[in-house]
């Protein structure tokens, strides 16, 4: 491996160290950032250039996935002056070739063999181009269903004729691992085709956050506008909840925006919350985000998962039965990250062992799974919580609004009838609640079933969901 100078071999085993304290009890970030190294560190013109090695492109997927953000954020806190990262695959073994810089460096996204982020703020960073999106993740991967087919649908508008619609911003809502960032993805991808004079910038709440601090810091906020407001016309933002925690980061994003729809330029964000819900966020943000087009994503019924295991199959070359393809899709109840991590370990045991993929098999890798899913009360108030968009700590409250009171008496139903609580544990559950309102609560929706349309619209919708995560 290439030698290093003492003080950046020394400043990397600090940055292990801080990311491993950090995050003890999260194994898969511990077993797959140990094999991260450092291999060399070069002076550029437009910043110190330091490059990653991992041994496998599936390590390179995850670390850029999961970790960028993070040891940029700690490079940052070190070393006060620009920088990039780019990561190396650099195979097994002790016998590690780093390939010639020239290949490293590339202008394509992340599927390429290096991935290239600035860290700190440089003025020539989109000079390059380099937009950070995925190039696999298009809209003809991705498979659309009852749950998603209304994000689609915006999102595809919206890459077909960027900032001319009504649709700005876009704002992508969901639980995590449910395709949000494949569609801000599929959108940049699309706009780079069809408009390649438009500079594009998909990057992460958590970085926008880190680059503004730190330019803060560094007295260098003209750089950050620059890259910001005046070298990107297409923004597409992931995991904005983060941006409640500072208010000088939140001032800049304000203006970011703003700076955005003066100009008829598309912004595209993406959160795992409602603005509402976002704890923390300036109001001024939160009706910015609401005045534009908000779209939601759910877990997809077991028919669309069932498609989504078959297309990522194939792209695999994975042989699948339907039988199998049916017990994955069935025990995947939480998200399509979960479903494709199960794809991914029947095939490696499979390869590993040089058996067949069958259902005996699927059954004994994914054996943590139970074979029949269970749901508990947290599961139903967090679906009822999310359905009538309320807060779950309101559905245990003593608030006796009617939006809410709704949503509190279906949970109590739901639980009733698909987990056979007692009335006093199912009052327990919902912050106190005595029997007798527990039991009225009951009464109610069994009632109003057959007079309130919109009711038995919203208890099919859950009873719908439930069966999508217990398969029963």
């Amino acid at each position: 491996m290439t030698s290093l100078p003492n003080p950046h071999q020394e400043l990397w085993l600090q940055i292990k160290d801080t990311l491993k304290a950090k995050n003890q009890n999260n194994k898969p970030l511990q077993m797959w950032f140990e094999p991260t190294d450092l291999l060399r560190v070069e002076d550029r013109e437009n910043g110190r250039l330091f490059t990653l090695g991992v041994p496998t492109e599936l390590h390179k997927f995850w670390v850029a996935q999961n970790l960028l953000d993070r040891i940029c954020a700690e490079i940052s806190a070190q070393f006060k002056s620009p920088f990039h990262i780019e990561i190396a695959v650099t195979g097994q073994g002790n016998d590690v070739h780093v390939p010639e810089t020239s290949s490293l460096v590339s202008d394509k996204p992340l599927a390429s063999k290096a991935v290239e982020v600035d860290g700190g703020v440089s003025g020539g960073a989109f000079g390059s181009n380099r937009d950070m999106l995925n190039a696999d993740y298009t809209f003809s991967s991705f498979v659309v269903g009852k749950n998603n087919e209304f994000a689609h649908a915006a999102s595809f508008s919206i890459a077909e004729s960027p900032g001319k619609e009504n649709y700005n911003p876009l704002f992508i809502c969901g639980p995590t691992g449910m395709g949000k960032t494949h569609l801000l993805n599929a959108v940049g991808n699309h706009i780079r085709q069809t408009f390649p004079h438009l500079r594009i910038l998909y990057v992460s709440a958590e970085r926008f956050l880190n680059e503004c601090v730190s330019s803060i810091r560094r007295n260098q906020m003209d750089l950050f506008r620059l890259r910001y407001r005046e070298q990107c016309e297409v923004l597409l933002m992931d995991d904005i909840q983060v941006l409640g925690r500072t208010e000088a980061v939140q001032e800049e994003f304000f203006h970011t925006l703003n700076d955005f729809f003066e100009k008829d330029q598309q912004v595209i964000v993406a959160s795992d919350r409602m603005p509402k819900d976002i704890k923390g966020l300036e109001d001024r943000i939160r009706t910015r985000l609401e005045w534009g087009l908000n779209a939601d994503i759910q877990m997809p019924d077991i028919e669309t998962r069932m498609a989504i295991l078959k297309y990522k199959a194939e792209r695999k070359h994975i042989l699948m039965g339907n039988e199998v393809i049916g017990h994955v899709a069935r025990i995947s109840k939480r998200s399509i990250r979960e479903l494709e991590g199960n794809l991914n370990k029947i095939k490696m045991f499979s390869e590993l062992q040089g058996l067949p993929i069958n259902i005996d098999l699927a059954k004994r890798v994914l054996s943590a799974h139970d074979d029949v899913a269970t749901i508990t009360i947290d599961d139903i108030q967090k679906l009822v919580a999310d359905h009538y968009h309320v807060r779950m700590p309101d559905l245990k409250s003593k608030s006796r609004t009617k939006p809410l009171v709704t949503a509190r008496q279906m949970a109590m139903y739901l639980v009733k009838k698909h987990l056979d609580k007692s009335l006093v544990d199912i009052g327990r559950s919902f912050g106190g609640k005595d029997h007798t309102t527990v039991m009225n609560a009951l009464r109610r929706i069994e009632n109003q079933q057959t007079k309130d349309s919109e009711l038995k619209r919203d208890l099919e919708d859950l009873e719908s969901r439930i069966h999508n995560i217990t398969g029963v």
